[in-house]
């Protein structure tokens, strides 16, 4: 790897270009040997600093609020396109001046708006109607967009095909890191329930959760799904991963604050599971890190937990081959994705810096946080 993470700041994220690169590589070869668009989803990954290396790569960003779609506009210039479950209108109208795609949750909201989106002068304004096909392979209901009475997208027996006038696409999003063999089997029944009304449109989106990037991932599935699409209807497709194109890019630097003991040693770091990684108590999931092992794989097993107040604050049981002192550093994998779109300052615990190591210009401390990012996000 080369990288020498003792020159960066404790807690800091680090992102590694030369593996960004390497993601977005292969989903550009996706769009070439498709035709299809594959879009940012900023929810996963908003390290705007990277945006203009993505924009080489990728046609635009997807947003799920005003303030993506105008981060995504102003620091990528490409298309943006937004879905969330409800627009408050206070602020639609400077929604539009951001946005080249619009979904709706509902044909209610479709109604409300649809008058401000025509009356866009200059540009056209394409909009869609996110459906729910009720069918997904994601067993844990709090990530799972189709469990029962879910409120995203509209399901075949609320589709109202005689409010379609000026809706030009369909969108449904049914996955969380799924493999292509999923989506095969969704756009069958996507295809089976809504195919009828995708003769009159102009695209599709396929949504997220696509794990394109995952060393396993078949990527001729993929490319499958689109070709149905596009061939059967003649449509535009889109796809909107946020982890795919940060997953593995990205580490978490921490140090070790001290050891205490209470039936079994128990390391207190600086880098927090509530603050910084909260994916670890949401998924729940545990990360690898640098040189570390599942416990008794190595002589020396430790609890991580962070230095909040909450009890749970805890990272995951780890062994290593030797013991861990006060002031040494262990290195989170896969960090790039989901932490620091999440992260948050429970407690008053500071924000990690962020970092970027390219092979041109060797590790960049991109952003340092401090008292006032805390203070200025209370009153």
């Amino acid at each position: 790897m080369n990288i020498d993470f003792s020159t960066v700041p404790s807690p800091c994220y680090v992102v590694d270009e030369r593996l960004l690169v390497k993601n977005l590589e292969l989903l550009r070869s996706i769009q070439e040997r498709t035709g299809c668009r594959i879009l940012l989803a900023q929810k996963g990954f908003s390290m705007f600093s990277v945006y203009p290396l993505v924009g080489k790569y990728l046609s635009g960003v997807t947003a799920s609020s005003l303030f993506e779609a105008r981060l995504g506009y102003e620091e990528m210039g490409k298309e943006v396109h937004v879905y969330a479950p409800a627009y408050p209108q206070e602020s639609f109208d400077e929604l539009l001046r951001y946005s080249d795609h619009i979904v709706f949750n509902s044909f209610h909201q479709w109604k409300l708006y649809k008058d401000k989106v025509k009356a866009v002068t200059g540009r056209k304004i394409e909009c869609g109607i996110r459906v729910n096909p009720e069918y997904s392979e994601i067993e844990t209901p709090i990530y799972n967009p189709c469990y029962e009475n879910s409120r995203l997208g509209v399901t075949l027996k609320n589709f109202r095909p005689y409010e379609l006038e000026g809706i030009d696409g369909l969108h449904f999003h049914t996955m969380c890191e799924q493999n292509s063999d999923t989506l095969e089997r969704t756009v069958k029944v996507v295809d089976e329930k809504f195919g009828k009304y995708l003769k009159n449109m102009k695209w599709i989106n396929f949504g997220g959760g696509h794990h394109i990037t995952r060393p396993d991932y078949d990527v001729e599935a993929l490319v499958r799904s689109i070709l149905f699409m596009k061939d059967k209807y003649g449509i535009d497709v889109y796809l909107e991963p946020g982890e795919a194109v940060a997953l593995n890019t990205g580490y978490l630097v921490g140090t070790v604050l001290d050891i205490v003991e209470n039936g079994m040693q128990i390391a207190i770091l600086d880098a927090s599971a509530a603050c910084h990684m909260p994916d670890v108590l949401e998924m729940p999931y545990r990360p690898n890190i640098l040189g570390a092992g599942k416990p008794g794989e190595h002589p020396y097993t430790y609890r991580l937990g962070g230095p909040t107040c909450l009890a749970g604050d805890v990272i995951g049981d780890y062994s290593f081959d030797r013991p861990l002192e006060p002031g040494e550093r262990l290195v989170f994998c896969d960090m790039a994705h989901y932490t620091m779109v999440k992260n948050n300052t429970f407690n008053g615990v500071n924000l990690p810096s962020i970092a970027l190591y390219s092979e041109e210009k060797g590790m960049q401390v991109i952003r340092t946080f401090g008292y006032e990012d805390f203070r200025t996000r209370l009153s």
